[in-house]
């Protein structure tokens, strides 16, 4: 009974695993769901039994690659730290995470060629970051209580911010590294962006 129960739940995870390196390589129009099928050595038949179709399961993937960066960020536990010092982790989980996930930028690359058309559909997203918005929020209030921060930062501005200093470094990576003759993908070369965006971050709130 349990191999029997654990054979479906085996195969949606590879029909998922499969669309998510489908849709990352070739985004939504480019992907086909026989490809995303072979990949899993399923068939569509349970590719539509399970998700319903292409465009639901886009969705799917796209929820889950938010979902999973939301839960890392959970557990940096910034609430305990000192503000600065729960600023700096966030803004560097940030940074690392996009850098370390190209599959979360190519996803995203893909769903603003689309104006968001399908993420718009979401409240799983949308609630994913009312919470994130709230610690950001309590750093803040923090700071400013301790002196360390600035008034008068909107805590979905900041975010912006912080998540286009990472976004748009390793979304550009080639085209930059050609432009400036430079490996940018090098680890020193992504060490440096690290200090310099949390440099640039903690200066702007710096009271």
């Amino acid at each position: 009974m349990r191999r029997v129960k654990r054979q479906p739940e085996q195969t949606r995870r590879r029909l998922f695993e499969a669309a998510e390196a489908e849709f990352a390589a070739k985004g939504l129009a480019g992907a086909r769901i026989d490809q995303i099928a072979h990949r899993a050595g399923s068939n569509k038949r349970m590719l539509y039994q399970y998700f319903g179709n292409k465009e639901a399961l886009w969705l799917c993937v796209l929820e889950r690659a938010y979902e999973a960066m939301r839960e890392e960020e959970k557990l940096l536990d910034v609430e305990r730290l000192e503000p600065v010092e729960g600023m700096r982790r966030l803004v560097l989980f940030n940074i690392r995470y996009t850098a370390t996930h190209p599959e979360f930028v190519a996803l995203l690359n893909s769903e603003n060629l689309h104006r968001a058309r399908y993420l718009k559909q979401s409240v799983k997203v949308q609630s994913l970051y009312s919470p994130l918005l709230a610690m950001i929020a309590d750093l803040l209030r923090r700071g400013r209580r301790a002196g360390v921060f600035r008034d008068g930062v909107d805590p979905m501005q900041l975010y912006i911010s912080i998540a286009s200093l990472g976004y748009f470094y390793c979304s550009n990576i080639h085209t930059l590294s050609a432009i400036f003759g430079r490996d940018l993908a090098a680890p020193a070369a992504r060490r440096e962006r690290d200090r310099h965006v949390v440099e640039m971050v903690l200066g702007y709130l710096r009271r």
